[in-house]
């Protein structure tokens, strides 16, 4: 089944999964420069092997998994590490594209061992907007409200998963020598590929789960930035406010008034009531809190006529003074050091 091309194809998908390894593998940031090369030549590598495979056409749902050969195999894990790398993009202005099209690889894959029949998994449910009357019939149908048993079903179905997969990689590590090597039989080469297709499965549920699950979030952070654009009123600017001198009562307003003639006086309650006319007080539209005023209001009282008393007296006092000095010289009455 294999072609001319075949080894050509090989050394394309091994120089690829290499490069995805090295990624992986690395202590680097993922948006590092050295890393995003590594995934974009990969992806190169990997795009290209695919390509050659498509037009061999390697697979075919008329047959058996029997009659694959053991070297073509390993061409069933393209879709599965062309959606690893393609995940591995740090694009964020793309991000819900390459969620999208690493989504369709990791579907592709699975379909393909569904075909034949490597491993025993339900499709994952296809998402609304690429849904196919194909997807519908084989998917499983998800349920329209949230269901104990299922989610209880779901855990152990992914706790399984995780334990045949672990139980895979020991077997891979076992073999995974004489594979590399070049020194392995035919039966070994095949069970190799066989058991990494069946750890690409387990590992392509996962990520299709948390692709999900992505998308809906970026879909959700989305709208709520439409609609809060949308939704959020302008704000009329607010008149600008002449300079006045705040003072307290009006007996101030007299005093400072003949002072600075060109500035204007207000007391607090003439403040007050002007800002609650415009409306720009900051309890103004805010519903105040149950409480009892009659004390509080009572306080407040006592504490102004006290203010207004003591005002009252000082006001008066330099009057006085003022009257003093206007009929007494400086240093009247100092005695203290005449002789």
């Amino acid at each position: 089944m294999a072609a001319e091309e075949a080894p050509k194809l090989s050394e394309l998908l091994e120089r690829g999964w290499r490069e995805l390894q090295e990624v992986e593998a690395s202590n680097e940031p993922l948006n590092s420069r050295q890393l995003q090369d590594k995934v974009k030549g990969g992806l190169t590598l990997l795009e290209e092997a695919k390509r050659g495979a498509d037009q061999l056409q390697l697979f075919s749902r008329n047959e058996e998994l029997e009659e694959v050969a053991s070297a073509d195999l390993k061409f069933f894990l393209l879709p599965a590490l062309l959606a690893t790398l393609t995940l591995k993009l740090n694009t964020p202005s793309k991000r819900m594209d390459q969620l999208q099209a690493a989504r369709i690889y990791f579907m592709d894959f699975l379909r393909s061992c569904k075909d034949y029949n490597v491993g025993t998994f339900h499709l994952p449910q296809p998402r609304e907007d690429s849904r196919t009357e194909e997807d519908t019939e084989q998917a499983v149908p998800a349920p329209t409200q949230p269901n104990l048993i299922a989610m209880a079903t779901h855990r152990q179905a992914k706790i399984e998963r995780y334990k045949q997969k672990m139980e895979v990689e020991k077997r891979l590590v076992s073999i995974a020598g004489l594979v590399q090597s070049g020194n392995a039989e035919d039966e070994q080469v095949r069970e190799f590929y066989l058991l990494q297709i069946k750890k690409w499965i387990s590992t392509s549920l996962d990520e299709v789960e948390s692709i999900d699950h992505e998308m809906e979030l970026l879909k959700s952070r989305e709208t709520m930035k439409q609609t809060g654009e949308s939704s959020q009123p302008r704000r009329q600017p607010r008149p600008a406010m002449k300079p006045f001198m705040l003072i307290r009562d009006s007996a101030q307003a007299k005093v400072f008034g003949a002072g600075y003639p060109s500035l204007p006086t207000m007391t607090v309650d003439d403040w007050y009531r002007q800002h609650q006319r415009h409306g720009v007080l900051p309890d103004q539209g805010v519903p105040q809190r149950a409480v009892d005023h009659d004390a509080e209001e009572e306080q407040k009282a006592e504490q102004e006529k006290k203010v207004e008393e003591e005002d009252e007296t000082s006001l008066q006092k330099a009057r006085d003074w003022d009257e003093w000095k206007d009929t007494h010289r400086r240093g009247y009455g100092n005695r203290q050091n005449m002789g």
